[in-house]
């Protein structure tokens, strides 16, 4: 079950979402937080960047031609507190210190080069009187007394704030995305069954054609456009095989019919001939020939035309009637024919003449079977079924599925039978929407049932 559950089409593009889906949302998220986290990275940059344009525009020339740099009490206590998150340098065109945040940054940045056409960056670890790590920027700034060089550092613990805000939404989302993977998965795999609709439907409808529904056609619309190709040459196949069993119910039709009147002929011909034992024999096989033409028309009329089953006919009244017709060949073969539960009448649904030779045919298989001066009992009950019992040798359990097959015969069966009796009366209760069922009998010998779909009410 497990190997056919994974060669489903539905399973394997199920599990082919459910990979690309799971593969996708896990490379959705890494680039989410990478892309966060380097965003925070760039506006911290881009902070320091402006802190240094800041800065620039806070130097002025004096009366005297030399650059002033005046910090404002708002931005003093930024870069002169004592937590040391920021520190700054400012230096001329000659690469003189115009300002410092203190001695230590003023003594570490006069020995750096200018800054050059580009910005540069840097990173300072355990610095300070708090031993921090800083990263900072060096970047060349045009201001009111020239081009200067700005240096600005932030240390790094004050990203702790928009790292933490960042792991906190992670962790915020990071229970939600299976749900909604969970979530977007189950509507996948119901768009993908409802996809699948119109071919499972078709499916079903193509294990329900049979040699007697030969006429039945898968519908061609509201199909994926792949499968519409696999169905329309379906059909096609279905018409050739159609024409195919027409073909050859035709011919085993007109071939039977053709036979008849020769066999009748013969038959005729041979009551004039003198009475021998090479005659007897003879007739034996006419009577053989002409019983198989005859079966071979009732198969073939099965096949070509659909009975009407919507008469309402009684049982008792056909049982009754093949009795009567069958007692004189019983008496020939030294056995005896009976009926019972035929006082009443019992009403099925379906056809006379179809119904009264599936019994005959039981009734003449069962007193071919059953052993001299023994009885055929053929019983009509209440819940509208027939059962024809004899004291034969039975039928073995491994031959029940195959005794209704056309031309089967069992090992050492008698009569002069070719096959044929019991597949015409499975096609017949086929037609009949019923089944004809063959069990033990109780005392010995085989029991074979005609089960109608129920009983009807009289007409």
């Amino acid at each position: 079950m497990k190997l056919l559950a994974r060669r489903s089409l539905e399973f394997q593009l199920a599990a082919r979402l459910a990979t690309l889906y799971v593969v996708a949302t896990i490379v959705a998220v890494a680039a989410l937080v990478y892309q966060a986290y380097s965003t925070a990275d760039s506006l911290s940059i881009l902070d320091l960047g402006r802190r240094a344009a800041d800065l620039a525009a806070l130097v002025t020339a004096g009366e005297d031609g030399k650059p002033r740099f005046h910090l404002p009490p708002s931005l003093a206590t930024v870069y002169e507190s004592p937590a040391d998150i920021f520190f700054f340098a400012v230096r001329g065109p000659d690469g003189g210190i115009i300002a410092a945040s203190n001695l230590e940054i003023r003594d570490l940045v006069s020995g750096w080069p200018a800054a050059g056409e580009e910005p540069s960056y840097f990173r300072l670890e355990q610095f300070g009187g708090g031993r921090q790590d800083y990263h900072g920027i060096t970047m060349r700034v045009a201001g009111p007394a020239g081009p200067l060089s700005v240096t600005v550092a932030r240390a790094t613990d004050s990203h702790e704030l928009a790292y933490s805000v960042l792991r906190e939404f992670v962790r915020h989302i990071a229970w939600t995305i299976p749900i909604i993977v969970v979530a977007t998965l189950a509507i996948g795999v119901l768009a993908i069954r409802r996809g699948l609709l119109p071919l499972r439907l078709v499916s079903s409808q193509a294990a329900a054609i049979n040699p007697a529904r030969m006429s039945v056609r898968l519908p061609e619309e509201n199909l994926p456009t792949e499968v519409r190709p696999l169905v329309e040459a379906m059909n096609l196949a279905l018409d050739r095989l159609e024409k195919g069993f027409a073909v050859q119910r035709e011919f085993t039709a007109n071939a039977a019919h053709e036979l008849r009147t020769p066999l009748a002929v013969v038959a005729a011909g041979l009551e004039q001939v003198e009475v021998n034992d090479e005659l007897a024999k003879l007739k034996l096989d006419v009577a053989r020939m002409s019983r198989l033409v005859e079966q071979l028309l009732r198969v073939a009329r099965l096949d070509a035309i659909a009975l009407d089953v919507s008469d309402t006919v009684d049982l008792s009244v056909i049982v009754a009637e093949v009795v009567a017709y069958m007692a004189p060949f019983a008496v020939a073969q030294k056995k005896s024919l009976g009926a019972y539960g035929i006082e009443q009448p019992v009403y099925v649904k379906g056809n006379r003449y179809a119904i009264e030779d599936a019994v005959r045919n039981l009734v003449e298989n069962a007193l071919t079977h059953a052993p001299p001066d023994t009885e055929v009992a053929v019983g009509v009950e209440r819940d509208g079924s027939v059962r024809v019992a004899d004291r034969g040798c039975g039928v073995r359990i491994e031959e029940r599925d195959h005794i209704f097959d056309r031309f089967w015969r069992g090992k050492g069966s008698r009569g002069c039978g070719a096959g044929l009796g019991l597949a015409i009366v499975k096609e017949i209760m086929k037609a009949h929407h019923g089944r004809v069922v063959v069990e033990d009998n109780p005392g010995g010998g085989a029991v074979f049932v005609l089960c109608f779909s129920g009983r009807a009410e009289p007409a």
